[in-house]
């Protein structure tokens, strides 16, 4: 038990988790399974009626599927409030890491303010699979050059046949340099989640990006 609520934290004000535990566990964990399957390809998940401000439907679903007692959480200035932090908490179990350093999984819920991604850890050449997956909310993504008004990045590697365009509105302006020193890495090296109202994508840290 968290020391939350050994003080007498009240969890009946808590945002619920998913409706059924179990069946949309498995449906969220479905739709990120085909994410990392078919890099770049946005995937959508289903709606949870209560998420604590500012996560959004993605970033809650594929914390509540994949975060757990084991797996340190860290949370960005802008996630990182009192009732994100309870809500995580309660429904996931994870402890919340101090620093990226220290995380399995990361929430950032400000892209503009965030660390550079070689703040997070890469895995060794022994434990590549030690790294961190980051989730990052952004302000919009639409498939296909020319579909939005963000940044178009070009996608090429494992899980893509040729190439493929996702535009993204709200990655910092050093995403695409920051990105090509990670991928530099492999097998070390982050792996990333997109996530934007009810869609995300994902970006394994074999991908190359141009844009």
């Amino acid at each position: 038990m968290t020391a939350a609520f050994e003080t007498g934290f009240d969890t009946s004000r808590l945002a619920t988790g998913f409706a059924d535990p179990v069946l949309d566990a498995q449906a969220a964990f479905r739709r990120l399974l085909a994410a990392f399957s078919y890099v770049g390809r946005i995937q959508e998940v289903a709606e949870i009626a209560e998420i604590p401000a500012p996560l959004n439907a993605a970033t809650a679903s594929f914390c509540l599927t994949l975060a757990d007692l084991e797996t340190p959480l860290w949370l960005d200035g802008a996630a990182g409030r009192p009732a994100v932090a309870a809500w995580l908490r309660f429904h996931c179990g994870a402890p919340l890491a101090d620093a990226p350093e220290g995380a399995a999984f990361a929430v950032v819920a400000d892209p503009a303010a965030m660390p550079r991604l070689d703040r997070f850890a890469p895995g060794t050449d022994q434990y590549p699979d030690r790294s961190c997956t980051v989730v990052i909310q952004v302000e919009a993504l639409s498939q296909g050059q020319g579909q939005g008004q963000g940044q178009t990045l070009r996608l090429q590697g494992p899980g893509i046949d040729g190439t493929l365009d996702l535009v993204v509105t709200g990655l910092p302006p050093w995403f695409a340099e920051t990105w090509a020193l990670n991928h530099a890495i492999y097998p070390m090296g982050v792996d990333l989640v997109l996530t934007c109202g009810r869609k995300l994508v994902a970006l394994p840290r074999g991908t190359r990006i141009e844009g």
